[in-house]
């Protein structure tokens, strides 16, 4: 088994007074030859934005990129003409394949949105872009695996142009879950959004991520307090 563990304070940060982001990988003006990707996953980005600030109109290609809002809404626009609101609880999902352009704004004009976002390469590139979003209930991932993202598999999850799956968990303290990998040559990268657990001999906090690449049986991951996790079933290759 190979891993890697990108704590909190070692990933790249700006703060731009309107948008406090930080990087797990490299991004923008934060580069890292050491931190390009982990498998096809591209992007973790871990974003704060002011009330009534956002980002403009913009452009993404050949990329599948997943939106979760820890705190607060946020209010999409594409020029598919989609339009909507996305909360915590809320997942949403892009496909930019040919050609988007969309903007992201703080759906409140005071209080603040902390969000999620991750892109992860497609396993076909040229597809049609395509947008959705969903509501997971939290009730639903506590002490258990809730999949918010697989290949098409799961009607329950929303679909990605991959061989991927992300899942949810809330654990209470003490409480443990194991993973076993969907596909053979595929790895797992696990990000701790609140709380604090243990998983392969580390001890992780808030905001730390683990990555494992051939693992030969399945990741135990146990709580040593109230934690929220989400786990990324990923290619390798």
């Amino acid at each position: 088994m190979e891993k890697i563990i990108h704590r909190a304070a070692s990933r790249g940060h700006a703060n731009h007074g309107w948008l406090d982001t930080w990087h797990t990988f490299s991004f923008s003006d934060y580069y890292d030859p050491n931190r390009m990707h982990f498998g096809v996953l591209r992007v973790l980005n871990d974003d704060t934005v002011k009330g009534g600030k956002g980002f403009g109109t913009h452009p993404h290609d050949n990329m599948e990129i997943v939106t979760i809002p820890l705190s607060g809404a946020l209010e999409h626009r594409d020029n598919t003409g989609r339009h909507g609101i996305i909360r915590s609880g809320d997942v949403q999902i892009m496909s930019a394949g040919t050609g988007i352009t969309h903007s992201e704004f703080n759906a409140s004009p005071a209080d603040p949105v902390q969000l999620l976002q991750i892109w992860v390469f497609p396993k076909a590139r040229n597809i049609t872009p395509r947008y959705d979003q969903r509501n997971f209930p939290l009730e639903e991932r506590i002490n258990t695996w809730q999949t918010v993202v697989s290949p098409g598999k799961d009607d329950s999850a929303l679909s990605i142009h991959q061989d991927a799956w992300f899942s949810l968990s809330r654990l209470k303290a003490g409480s443990k879950l194991t993973w076993d990998t969907r596909r053979k040559d595929n790895g797992i990268y696990l990000f701790v959004m609140e709380g604090k657990i243990t998983c392969s001999g580390e001890i992780l906090e808030r905001r730390d991520g683990l990555g494992l690449q051939d693992l030969e049986s399945a990741a135990e991951i146990q709580s040593l307090e109230q934690a929220d996790i989400l786990l990324m079933d990923l290619p390798m290759h």
